[in-house]
């Protein structure tokens, strides 16, 4: 830990000064005084608090007691003694002219001085220690309006001179007595700060007070977060730090802190480029040297009696708090998962439907913009309908907070959604903290970035360029939710195609209410996290195509089965019928996942009825899966091709081509249309690059058709379904097909010359970029699709396949040679017509022929042995095929140069030495 506020700083009386007032004390009689009298300075000195030191080392011991002033102690008709040298003031001398705010833990304030009151009731119990982050930088993952960590803490008194503020391991627990004591000695508490006592106790109350300066470190360690962001290593500096406001009440203390975080100096760049990039300095502060981050300390009290736990169930998705029992070994995992939830108890308990003794409270940020408070509003409450199924009436409500309220909602009494903005973000995030105890969500902040107010709002008219994200789409796992990014990314495809189409105008009522569903459909999801509910990327299968063409349906019952699915936008391909565009109501498995986490149940029914509940996982419109079911991460590529992001209806690769399709109708469109007069300069690239990102998406999600497997999260014995079942392959051929005539043919990436030469920069940007590459983003989209077919998982469940498929039906099953020949003849087809090679199919090969070739040379731990057989068999093939084709006279020079160099590479690598790990 860094060091307290100065003031904490003890400079030792030399050894001649203390014999001396030892000299004093035992030959000069303790003088007669009023109780006013003011202390000497040496009865100051002798008063100063003895210091925390960092780390939280136990403190020097305080200085020996003056024999004459313990002999003194009794003597009647006199002052009471001179406190030791070293001892703490008295309390009332410490905060002489402070000002107190009662409460849960008491404030008192003087000028620019905080101490925290310990009462002796708070020490050694527990609460619910937070820490959120008001105000950032503005860039690269450092943004405000964000939770940060919250630990189960109490206070911890050592002797008479320091309190620490510990961290309670609660993830180690034992229900049994036996093995309490070795689970307690098993496992370390942590310290999160410590501060020497600053006073005596309280005559009454027999507190004691602590100086807040332990509050100005970085307890949360968020100068890890910002040395990962710009790999240079920023200091707090303690000096430059302080406090800004505090609120006490009886169940919660705050305290606003602005922390200054700096560096001495910033790097030179490298005269010649790193072969590793480095991130440049901040550029959103106005001296790259130096930031301040506001941090809002929130003490909460528990609740007196702790809520009752529920167990989770893997059928369905809830976050929950999980503890280790240690306190029988007849369990195979003595991991207990409690679900989050709010405590929501009916005010009448009989009754059928009843509004709660306390309804679950979302505040308004008053930062919000007053033109979307009405849909963020609409998407809060749309959550009732859930909780009236399980007979509670009004359990959320939402509350606005007036604009001169001088309280932050970033505490951790009032769940809150707030609006933030920054250089370079587009995501909305709904994290709680909960009681680890038993899953009580105690507090929840919703995050919304500025993404629909300027890169979204008025999309049509603004045009405001995004970076060019293409090829792999953006992925959330674990606590990380960007669908806003991605949703205002599917709505900037959506409208530049209305737009095109001519359905819809810029500045027209009709784009407000498009923006304005889109606020709704995002604060559902998010909504539905600070609940407890985790992603359900299956949700969407559970709508048939024939559905989503009908608008009566898709406007009363939404476009998918849960809106914590990453919802892709329903648009329509030219010639049907238009249904709604986006979610605009809870799904199927939204009620379900409510239910099962708040309905009202008896303890001693509880078990029985949650398994009920949980049974009717069969139900196809309650299909569930979640992130590590969808992949998409290191280490991670899924396996189930219904289980996406961003995909839409119970046929994804139907939807997939119909992307396509959408992509190619764009970009006919606005070739067609050309340049105007007052268009944004960027206008055209944009939405250029829009249908890529379109692209990138589909062709890494198409590939997992292919040695896919499907799977259910049945119980054992609860149900007769196999946990995986082989993707059929009719299916797995389709995809394949997709591929090689959708996304290898470069004639779905064909742009008129004018067209090209059209898409110009904004010259009033420095970063303004220069022509547009198609070769390179046609490309990016192409070996999303490659990498997916040549990878590990893929090989190995094609080579597992026939383990699953009974015999009769072994005959008509995918195998990896099949995929290898398809994959290779797709993208070396010339070579068996003839034809000319253009520019986006010779760099479509050298990326194939990159992949076999260090295939070919360096092995691979990951791959299967049997599949680096066939690649070799396959590269063997290949050059047979270049020999062939390289003698093409009618080719132009470029092609038969490429046929030439290929084929000079692929002999090396057949020749070359397996270099094998």
């Amino acid at each position: 830990m860094n060091a307290f506020a100065a003031g904490f700083s003890l400079r030792p009386l030399g050894l001649a000064l203390a014999v001396s007032l030892m000299l004093q004390a035992c030959a000069t009689p303790a003088p007669t005084t009023s109780a006013t009298a003011k202390p000497t300075p040496l009865e100051k000195a002798n008063s100063r608090a003895v210091p925390a030191p960092v780390g939280g080392a136990t403190p020097p011991a305080p200085a020996a007691a003056a024999a004459a002033s313990a002999a003194a102690s009794g003597v009647a008709g006199t002052t009471p003694p001179r406190p030791e040298p070293g001892a703490p003031r008295p309390f009332d001398e410490v905060i002489k002219g402070a000002t107190q705010q009662a409460g849960f833990v008491p404030i008192w304030r003087k000028d620019d001085r905080i101490w925290l009151e310990i009462p002796t009731e708070r020490l050694d119990q527990p609460f619910l220690l937070s820490v959120n982050v008001a105000g950032s930088v503005g860039e690269r993952g450092l943004y405000a309006s964000q939770m940060g960590p919250s630990w189960l803490a109490t206070f911890r008194k050592i002797g008479t001179s320091q309190m620490q503020l510990i961290a309670l391991n609660n993830s180690f627990i034992s229900s049994t007595p036996a093995m309490k004591a070795a689970v307690e000695q098993g496992f370390s508490h942590s310290l999160l700060g410590s501060a020497a006592i600053a006073s005596a106790p309280h005559p009454q109350r027999k507190s004691v007070l602590i100086d807040a300066g332990f509050l100005l470190t970085d307890i949360p360690g968020y100068s890890t977060r910002i040395e990962a962001a710009f790999r240079m290593p920023y200091s707090l500096d303690r000096g430059n730090s302080f406090f800004e406001k505090t609120r006490v009440s009886d169940e919660m203390t705050t305290v606003n802190a602005r922390v200054h975080f700096s560096t001495s100096r910033i790097p030179a760049p490298p005269l010649t480029p790193s072969p590793v990039p480095t991130p440049p300095p901040p550029s959103a502060t106005p001296d790259a040297r130096s930031m301040f981050v506001g941090f809002v300390y929130s003490f909460t009290k528990l609740p007196d009696t702790p809520m009752a736990p529920r167990r989770t169930d893997p059928r369905l998705g809830h976050f929950f708090s999980v503890v280790t029992d240690l306190g029988t070994d007849l369990k195979a995992n003595p991991r207990v998962h409690h679900v989050s939830r709010w405590r929501l108890e009916k005010r009448e308990p009989q009754a059928a439907l009843s509004e709660p003794k306390q309804p679950i409270v979302y505040w308004l940020d008053r930062n919000i913009p007053p033109q979307y408070r009405k849909a963020v509003e609409a998407g809060v409450l749309e959550w009732n309908k859930a909780f009236e199924k399980i007979g509670f009436k009004n359990a959320i409500v939402v509350r606005q907070q007036p604009d001169d309220a001088e309280w932050d909602n970033m505490d951790a009494r009032h769940a809150s959604i707030r609006w933030f903005v920054g250089a370079d973000v587009g995501f909305a995030v709904g994290p709680h903290h909960a009681d680890p105890r038993t899953g009580e969500i105690i507090d929840a902040d919703i995050g919304m970035s500025d993404v629909f107010g300027r890169s979204a709002r008025r999309f049509v008219a603004e045009d405001v360029p995004r970076a060019n994200s293409l090829g792999h789409a953006g992925h959330a796992h674990d606590a990380y939710c960007n669908y806003a990014h991605e949703n205002a990314a599917e709505m900037n495809f959506a409208l530049d195609l209305l737009e095109a189409r001519g359905d819809i105008a810029p500045d027209s009522p009709e784009a407000e209410a498009f923006v304005q569903a889109v606020i709704k459909d995002t604060v559902m999801h998010e909504v539905g996290h600070t609940l407890g509910l985790k992603h359900n990327f299956k949700g969407s299968t559970v709508v048939a195509r024939d559905k989503l063409q009908d608008k009566d349906y898709t406007e009363k019952n939404g476009i998918s089965g849960s809106v914590m699915d990453y919802n892709a936008y329903n648009i329509a391909l030219r010639g049907e019928k238009q249904g709604a565009m986006n979610n605009t109501t809870l799904g199927p498995y939204d009620y379900w996942a409510i239910e099962y986490a708040y309905k009202p149940i008896a303890p001693a029914d509880e078990a029985a009825e949650l398994a009920r509940i949980a049974s009717r996982s069969t139900d196809p419109l309650l299909a569930y899966a979640d992130d590590a079911d969808a992949g998409g991460i290191p280490g991670n590529d899924g396996i189930d091709p219904l289980v996406n992001r961003f995909d839409l209806g119970d046929d994804p690769l139907a939807y997939y081509v119909r992307r396509l399709q959408l992509s190619r109708e764009l970009w006919q469109r606005v070739q067609e249309r050309g340049a105007q007069p007052g268009d944004e300069a960027v206008r055209q690239r944009r939405v250029l690059l829009s249908g890529f990102r379109q692209l990138g998406r589909a062709s890494e999600l198409v590939g997992k058709y292919v040695g896919g497997m499907h799977t259910v999260r049945d119980l054992p014995g609860t149900t007769q379904r196999a946990a995986y079942r082989p993707v059929e392959p009719a299916k797995q051929r389709e995809a394949l097909k997709f591929l090689a005539d959708g996304v290898f043919n470069a004639d779905s990436f064909r742009f008129k010359p004018q067209f090209i030469a059209s898409l110009s920069p904004d010259y009033n940007e420095w970063d303004r970029g220069g022509p547009v590459n198609i070769p390179a983003a046609v490309l990016s989209v192409q070996t999303v699709a490659m990498d997916r077919l040549l990878s590990p998982g893929t090989a190995s469940r094609l080579l597992d396949l026939p383990s699953y498929v009974p015999d009769a039906n072994k005959r008509n099953i995918i195998s990896l040679a099949e995929v290898y020949d398809t994959l290779q003849g797709a993208v070396w087809s010339e070579l068996k017509s003839g034809r000319e090679i253009d520019r986006l199919r010779r760099n479509l090969q050298r990326e194939h022929l990159k992949r076999v070739q260090n295939l070919l040379v360096r092995g691979s731990a990951a791959l299967p042995p049997d599949a680096l057989s066939l690649m070799r068999m396959q590269a063997v093939e290949l050059q047979t095929q270049l020999k062939r084709a390289s003698t093409n006279g009618k080719l132009s020079v470029e092609s038969r140069a490429h046929l030439q160099d290929s084929l000079s590479q692929l002999t090396e690598a057949l020749r070359a030495s397996m270099i094998r790990s």
